[in-house]
């Protein structure tokens, strides 16, 4: 019987079953085993995740003994960057930074001192280290200003170092938007691609309010870097329970509060909760963990806090913004829970009562009520995206709560510790309680505020949009990317239409060119999906075969018909040329769709640099019709005071002065600054850098008699002020913080702000004064201050422009006294009394009792006490008293 088995000869071992393989049979097909490939139903291979783990970068030696070999690598680092990234990245990186250095530090000195307020104080701080700490108004050390220091000792150590002017004040701001943006890329990058951070930094950088608020000198820039700061904390904490990187975290939240207060709360709870639940540890330990960064918090927060407190009350200067010389009663008060309810003693326009402008009509009944917003406009769930605060921050609001969802859905499955999962809880949890805290607080709220949601719309975006990128061939997800982007475009329309007279065809430009991009995205992705397997399907390459033509249904007598690919002439139009034309076109339309989205913003961020913002109330981009503000006032169709309009309050309509003069445009100032309100008119008064009447309806010296915007400062009073200035602790006093830091900046000496910012802080009583000016220590007092519920040298009505009590829109609050005549008891010398009859109509509401509208305030019993004792001189416009001559009676 014949075998084909194999036997060895005798005596020789049996070969090991390894030198044997079995044999390699070709698939059967239809033609047999030896037939040519048959077309194999193959599975369908799994889809890759959405958010692939990324490599964390490598960590390199700690501690004193790397540090020269870490410095001598940096260059090669800084410029390579990552070694898996493309080598287009970190010069990607780079020049987005460069280019966000070069925006914001575009013409900056023209926006003069901006924020007066700050900058008197950056100014003391760069002559007196007791100021620099705590952040006083003036280098005598009267009065603070009414926020913690921390944001003020950069600019101060600027100033120290270049030297005192508006260059060196608001150039350590634009710094720190670049810092900004580089923090939030490599936050987003930890988990994400380098498109994800790169998109999320262009955002960042082109948002209109941080091109403002970066270039400007109130303490929100600070805040918003070291919230950037903690967040990077957190995410590095979160990817190996690192104690270290979560005490970071707490540290930056409490030099958060040293910059403004309870403000910097806003995202700690969502941070707290996030680290509890997806920290990769125990339970336990997790608690531990949190705690040791509270405690880092409170030390990093409360050691300036404990020496204010501390400090006797008679060696340090007063509290300004509080009722009670205690930080502690500022942060809790005035600035914490006031902002909220809106019981906010000592504040300006706040309260539960519209305020009108001069010469306006209050509708029948009295001064409506401000649904929920007091003076500040009305409350709700869409304040965000309503009027004037809709072009600071919303253009990519939606976009952002629309990624933030598809990002919690598509991780949904992911495990509790997923990095990925818990970038989104983290910047979602930012948007969403700081976006719904401003939306509901009934106290003072300002639209420039919004600058803290930039941070989480820019990363939202920038990590929602690299998921569905990297998925963009599935038809789902490019349904999904479609939409946001038509769902942006769409709304950018509706924001600029708000000032339809700044460039036109950019409204129209944006929505074509957007929703071309989505439906070009929505059908090119997935058309080069079911392209790209057609090339590959059986697993041959372009050769000929036997027919002279091209594989995969080249047309010829060869060709597989199935695969439904037809050529013609034998001319190769295959799978893969069109899979490289449809990926083509898709990477076209995305790049078109981010320009079309950012296309809005871009022009807010860009006509916001190039125009100056001074005062304490600013707004980015140009004037827009819907806007709110103090007394919730929007203006109606028709345009502004002055024009033919009228005003909508409450959905009442309110008619604006017969005699307003000028109005429905944004106010010019000496210099450029600008009064970028609805309705605004045109206002007289301004800082030393130009200055912007506040809405267009305060008249006056710098509006609401210098409350908000100081004073102009003529040259001889500069002068007079200098004369002899060594020998007084304070050259003038003044009422009110802006008035005072006019002065002191064009002077160069310090200046009492009495009463504070609001001109309402009990920082000094009568007899107090007067034993100053017993003592010599004050030279000068300057009239025509203001505050709340009184105008000083008040201007024409809403919309117009004059001084001195000019036009028959000017007001004049209880207790006011103005440079034209007004006695200190209200009354003018033809007869018209405080209380707004005769010509000129009264402001809606009423003065607080503490407040310089009241007779017995200590701000006006020391106005009256002046004016009735010394005698009035005019300097370059300026009513002055020379308290170093004796007294009149």
């Amino acid at each position: 019987m014949t075998t084909t088995s194999f036997s060895p000869p005798a005596g020789e071992p049996w070969p090991e079953a390894a030198n044997y393989p079995p044999p390699q049979l070709p698939p059967a097909g239809p033609a047999g085993p030896a037939g040519p490939a048959a077309d194999v139903p193959q599975a369908r291979p799994a889809e890759p995740p959405l958010y692939p783990e990324f490599p964390l970068p490598p960590v390199g030696p700690k501690g004193p003994a790397s540090w020269a070999h870490r410095l001598r690598t940096l260059p090669a680092r800084t410029w390579r960057g990552r070694a898996e990234d493309p080598r287009w990245v970190r010069p990607a990186l780079l020049a987005l930074l460069a280019a966000t250095a070069v925006l914001y530090l575009w013409g900056l000195s023209a926006s003069g001192w901006a924020n007066a307020f700050y900058s008197a104080a950056v100014q003391a701080g760069s002559e007196s280290w007791k100021a620099f700490f705590y952040g006083s108004s003036d280098a005598g050390n009267f009065i603070t200003v009414d926020k913690p220091p921390l944001a003020l000792w950069p600019m101060a150590l600027s100033a120290r170092v270049f030297g005192l002017s508006s260059w060196s004040v608001l150039a350590p701001q634009a710094l720190m938007a670049v810092a900004t943006v580089a923090t939030l890329y490599a936050t987003v990058r930890r988990r994400f691609s380098p498109l994800a951070g790169l998109l999320a930094g262009v955002a960042l950088a082109l948002t209109p309010v941080a091109a403002l608020m970066f270039r400007f000198n109130n303490p929100d820039a600070l805040l918003v870097l070291l919230l950037t700061l903690a967040a990077y904390g957190l995410v590095r904490a979160t990817e190996t329970a690192s104690t270290r990187w979560l005490v970071f975290t707490g540290a930056m939240f409490g030099l958060a509060f040293l910059t403004k207060t309870l403000q910097a709360f806003l995202v700690l709870p969502g941070f707290a909760v996030v680290y509890l639940v997806v920290a990769p540890t125990g339970l336990w330990r997790r608690v531990r963990q949190l705690l040791a960064g509270g405690l880092a918090m409170v030390v990093a927060g409360g050691w300036w806090v404990a020496v204010v407190e501390l400090v006797p009350a008679s060696a340090r200067p007063y509290v300004g913004g509080s009722q009670d010389n205690s930080f502690l009663s500022l942060t809790f008060g005035y600035n914490g829970l006031g902002r909220l309810n809106g019981n906010e003693t000592g504040s300006v326009g706040g309260g539960n009562r519209a305020r009108f402008p001069a010469g306006m009509e209050a509708p029948a009944g009295g001064a409506p009520t401000v649904r929920g917003g007091g003076g500040w406009g009305e409350t709700g769930i869409t304040r965000m995206f309503d009027g004037n605060i809709g072009g600071q921050i919303a253009w990519l609001m939606p976009a952002a709560l629309v990624l933030l969802l598809f990002g919690l859905w598509a991780t949904r499955r992911y495990a509790r510790t997923d990095t990925a999962r818990s970038a989104f809880l983290v910047w979602g949890g930012w948007l969403v309680c700081t976006a719904l805290t401003f939306s509901f607080m009934s106290g003072i709220f300002h639209e420039y505020y919004t600058v803290a949601l930039a941070p989480a719309v820019a990363a939202l975006v920038g990590m929602g949009v690299d998921g569905l990128w990297r998925a963009r061939h599935r038809l789902p997800y490019a349904a999904v990317l479609a939409g946001t982007l038509a769902v942006t475009v769409s709304w950018a329309f509706v924001l600029l239409g708000r000032s339809s007279d700044f460039l036109p065809w950019l409204r129209w430009t944006v929505l074509v060119g957007g929703l071309v991009s989505a439906v070009a995205l929505a059908a090119a992705g997935p058309l080069a999906a079911r392209l790209a397997p057609r090339e590959s399907a059986r697993g041959v390459q372009d050769a000929p075969d036997a027919q002279g033509g091209g594989a995969h249904g080249d047309g010829g007598p060869g060709a597989d018909d199935a695969h439904g690919v037809n050529g013609v002439n034998g001319a190769p139009r295959n799978g893969r040329q069109g899979h490289r034309l449809a990926g083509r076109l898709t990477t076209v339309a995305g790049l078109a769709g981010a320009a079309a989205a950012l296309g809005g913003p871009a022009a807010y961020a860009v006509d916001t640099v190039n125009t100056a913002h001074t005062g304490s109330i600013v707004t980015a981009g140009p004037a827009v019709a819907g806007g709110f503000g103090p007394g919730a006032m929007r203006r109606g169709p028709g345009g502004g005071p002055g024009g033919e309009g009228m005003f909508w309050i409450n959905g009442q309509q309110v008619a604006p002065p017969q005699d307003g003069g000028q109005g429905g445009g944004p106010g010019t100032p000496p210099q450029g600054g600008r009064g970028n309100r609805p309705g605004g008119g045109q206002g007289t008064g301004g800082l030393p850098g130009g200055g912007q009447s506040v809405y267009g309806v305060m008249g006056g010296p710098g509006g609401m008699g210098g409350l908000l915007n100081g004073a102009k400062v003529s040259d001889e009073a500069a002068a007079l002020l200098k004369q002899d200035a060594d020998r007084y602790r304070w050259a003038a006093a003044t009422s009110g913080s802006q008035n005072a830091a006019s002065y002191q900046l064009a002077s160069g000496v310090p200046v009492m702000a009495l009463g504070g910012f609001n001109s309402t802080d009990p920082s000094l009583t009568l007899s107090a004064f007067q034993q100053y000016v017993k003592e010599g220590k004050v030279h000068w007092f300057i009239a025509g201050s203001g505050g709340p519920g009184r105008t000083v040298g008040t201007g024409a009505g809403a919309g117009g422009t004059g001084a001195d009590g000019e036009g028959a829109g000017g007001t004049d609050g209880a207790g006011g006294t103005a440079p034209n005549g007004t006695t200190p008891d209200g009354t003018s010398p033809d007869g018209t009394d405080a209380n707004g009859s005769g010509p000129g109509a009264p402001t809606a509401g009423t003065a607080g009792p503490s407040g310089p509208g009241s007779a017995d305030s200590p701000t006006a019993q020391i106005e009256s006490w002046v004016t009735s004792h010394y005698t009035a001189r005019t300097v370059g416009g300026s009513t002055v008293y020379d308290l170093t001559q004796p007294p009149t009676s």
